[in-house]
């Protein structure tokens, strides 16, 4: 490593600083030379830069640099940081470079003047994948959860308008061919009337039981514990599936998003167990523990192998991890094949949140 330029007495605390630096940084005389450069700035530059750099060729660096982030573009060369007279320094900028081994990485990057008398510039590079990384995926986040906002305010509509607009109609439809079996004594007449009225009875049902699965009433205006109790009970009058539901939570009430996502992972829980674990009863769990608001759907059915993804419908495995996490807690699914499978949700429960 080249010595540090003269400017001015150094410090062993300041020593320690430039070669320990997790930052890159580059000395560079008023021409654009090389002067010295910190182990971390080595890494960053392939053998055919850094030759050049300690030879002090000028330009040396771009050699390296694919451009930076103007005012106007993403990557440019246009109006190069490196080449401004000292008086018109960028303190503060995005810049690209070719590294050893990472491809283009996007730095902070600082380049200034530290010794006017002698022209000397420093340039500072604090690599940003990190916290590109970070912004990427709460980005992702936010999409996800007005994605699935969306989705939610999307049934809401739906199921509102199957209740009060297609069901309604047909209720009315119903009661005209009732009436119009007083109507008439065709028997043949009366057969047709009977076997339509049949026909719209099953399929009103059939709306209403749409309506709901969309988005249930009872979630928006009573809670979780009248949300799973109706949504249970249709599902062992449908199905003969025998749910234990055991709640710890009464009539309390929580943020929206809350309810929603522990509603819509428990639906696919079970929904999971009626189709894959071969088994008669599911035992629901509904509490709070240590500030967290779990939920635990259990059976003793068919299992699965650890790893594998058995759900073919739905949110599947990934959906539910994804939907737990963005409320802010986490879902772990235990299963062994001939034993059963757990699946056990747990989402924080913030004092400001919870409402009675």
């Amino acid at each position: 490593m080249n010595p540090l330029p003269e400017v001015g007495p150094m410090s062993p605390l300041m020593m320690k600083l430039f070669e320990n630096s997790k930052e890159a940084i580059f000395f560079f005389d008023k021409s654009g030379r090389a002067l010295a450069m910190n182990p971390a700035a080595e890494e960053i530059v392939s053998e055919d830069v850094l030759m050049k750099l300690y030879e002090g060729s000028e330009k040396a660096l771009c050699g390296t640099c694919r451009g930076y982030t103007s005012d106007t573009e993403q990557i440019t060369c246009l109006d190069c940081y490196f080449q401004l007279p000292a008086s018109a320094e960028h303190s503060s900028f995005q810049v690209y470079l070719e590294t050893k081994g990472k491809g283009v990485v996007p730095y902070a990057g600082s380049f200034h003047t530290v010794d006017p008398e002698n022209g000397t510039r420093v340039f500072m590079l604090r690599d940003l994948t990190p916290q590109l990384r970070v912004q990427e995926k709460l980005y992702q986040n936010k999409m996800m959860k007005h994605v699935i906002e969306a989705q939610e305010n999307e049934r809401k509509r739906l199921s509102r308008e199957l209740h009060d607009s297609v069901a309604q109609e047909l209720m009315s439809a119903v009661v005209d061919l009732r009436v119009l079996k007083y109507m008439t004594d065709d028997d043949t007449v009366l057969k047709k009337v009977k076997q339509t009225e049949a026909a719209m009875t099953r399929l009103l049902d059939d709306i209403r039981h749409l309506s709901v699965e969309l988005r249930p009433a009872a979630l928006d205006d009573f809670g979780l514990e009248a949300a799973f109790r109706s949504h249970f009970k249709r599902v062992e009058e449908n199905y003969g599936l025998v749910i234990r539901f055991v709640s710890g939570v009464a009539r309390k009430r929580y943020d929206s998003d809350i309810e929603t996502v522990i509603y819509r992972i428990c639906q696919e829980a079970v929904l999971n167990a009626l189709k894959y674990a071969q088994v008669d009863t599911v035992s629901v769990h509904l509490f709070e523990r240590d500030g967290l608001l779990r939920l635990e759907v259990e059976d003793e059915g068919e299992g699965f192998e650890a790893g594998s993804d058995p759900i073919g419908t739905g949110l599947g495995l990934y959906g539910m991890r994804e939907r737990a996490e963005l409320a802010g807690g986490s879902l772990n699914v235990h299963s062994e094949p001939g034993i059963g499978t757990r699946v056990l949700l747990q989402i924080p429960i913030p004092e400001s949140k919870e409402k009675e």
